[in-house]
């Protein structure tokens, strides 16, 4: 087996947006996260819905190589990747000072949050545009606009968890954003609110997104329609 590859700092994050098929083993299924939480890693299971996907699969852990054994066990089992996303948990430039819990829930986050089975997923970016350029502004006036972001994020607290992670060098967005809300209208309150700040407004580009429910990989894997082994 290969030595480990780990970051210096955080976690590796994978997220696998899915397809069922008539080849879909629901024993395999299990088998696969049975055996990535044997490799020391979290998995999220995820019914989602619309046409991009069947099944998302959130997988976080300290090894990359275990996260690339989760996902050729995953379709192994018949689910087709139809679509991924690859990042890193973070503690941004603008996080210094933040008390050490806050810090360790950020790189070492423990989920699905309990009681929190509404879910979303989007990646995002900085603009670059020549009068709309995150990368050109001063270090102190990035970091006020994201205070004011990071507000309006906390008056959500106890309805939503958010776990951003950083993804640039690795995937095609900058940032990848996951949602945990008690409730679907907590996420879309949440991203309709914080898109008025101006670190947003100004600044942000939006990926697709995808919305789904948290649940066991049997409850996600029935929504489905993955018949029984």
């Amino acid at each position: 087996m290969a030595e480990p590859l780990v970051p210096s700092t955080g976690i590796a994050v994978l997220h696998l947006f899915c397809r069922t098929t008539a080849d879909t083993d629901r024993a395999g299924v299990h088998r696969a996260v049975d055996a990535a939480v044997a490799d020391g890693l979290q998995v999220v299971t995820v019914a989602t819905l619309g046409h991009k996907s069947d099944v998302a699969l959130m997988a976080l852990g300290p090894d990359t190589w275990a996260l690339r054994r989760f996902q050729t066990a995953v379709e192994a089992a018949g689910l087709v990747v139809i679509d991924s996303y690859v990042s890193l948990t973070e503690l941004s430039e603008y996080a210094k000072g933040l008390p050490e819990k806050m810090a360790n829930d950020r790189l070492h986050p423990n989920l699905p949050p309990p009681g929190m089975t509404a879910w979303c997923f989007y990646p995002m970016s900085k603009r670059r545009e020549p009068e709309q350029n995150w990368y050109a502004l001063p270090f102190d006036e990035r970091k006020e606009l994201m205070a004011e972001h990071g507000s309006t994020g906390r008056g959500f607290a106890g309805r939503i968890v958010q776990l951003i992670t950083g993804s640039t060098g690795l995937d095609d967005y900058e940032w990848g954003v996951t949602l945990f809300g008690q409730q679907p209208d907590d996420l879309k309150a949440v991203v309709y609110t914080m898109r008025y700040d101006r670190a947003s407004a100004h600044y942000a580009e939006f990926g697709p997104f995808v919305y789904g429910a948290v649940g066991s990989v049997d409850e996600v894997l029935d929504a489905a329609g993955v018949a029984a082994s």
